[in-house]
């Protein structure tokens, strides 16, 4: 498939979380996906989006709301089959045709994880920008940093609430 290479898709899930180890029969499942484009000509971000997306093997703990504000409510009355957000990404944001970027490489295993278990076709192409190593190895930093460390360091204003995927969509977009 041809490459797009006009924008990068930023990529940010906040998934079922607990407090410890995850309960029995529980398993992490992507409640939201923030994405938003960063074109990589002029650095403007665009069509920043969070898309809420109903666990079909867990439930959002109280732990969970409380990291992201992100309610049972919200995903009852907003969100989507994984299966319905991953025809968005490829339909919408030509997610297989462009590099996409992530902060680490937990969200790209957890597609991969999570697409694999539900027999759901992987909604990226293959090139994936880590853009935490990639921010370590640019700035010469002996370890990796956080999102918020990150944007510390190159003095931007986290926007939002931190882990809502729609708002570190962006704030990753400003990093990379």
């Amino acid at each position: 498939m041809a490459k797009k290479l006009d924008k990068i898709l930023v990529v940010d899930i906040e998934a079922t979380c607990w407090e410890g180890s995850n309960p029995d029969g529980m398993e992490n499942d992507i409640i939201e996906i923030g994405v938003c484009l960063l074109d990589v000509n002029t650095g403007e971000i665009s069509e920043n989006r969070g898309i809420l997306v109903k666990p079909e093997r867990s439930v959002v703990s109280p732990f969970c709301t409380e990291l992201t504000t992100i309610t049972s409510e919200m995903i009852e009355e907003e969100g989507m089959p994984f299966k319905t957000a991953c025809s968005i990404l490829r339909k919408e944001f030509l997610s297989q045709s462009r590099a996409w970027a992530s902060f680490g490489a937990y969200d790209l295993k957890q597609f991969q994880r999570q697409c694999g278990d539900l027999g759901i076709g992987y909604p990226f192409g293959p090139s994936h920008i880590n853009v935490k190593t990639l921010f370590a190895l640019k700035k010469k930093l002996g370890h990796e940093q956080g999102m918020a460390g990150a944007l510390e360091i190159l003095e931007i204003p986290l926007e939002g609430t931190h882990h809502r995927g729609v708002d570190d969509a962006k704030n990753i977009a400003k990093i990379l």
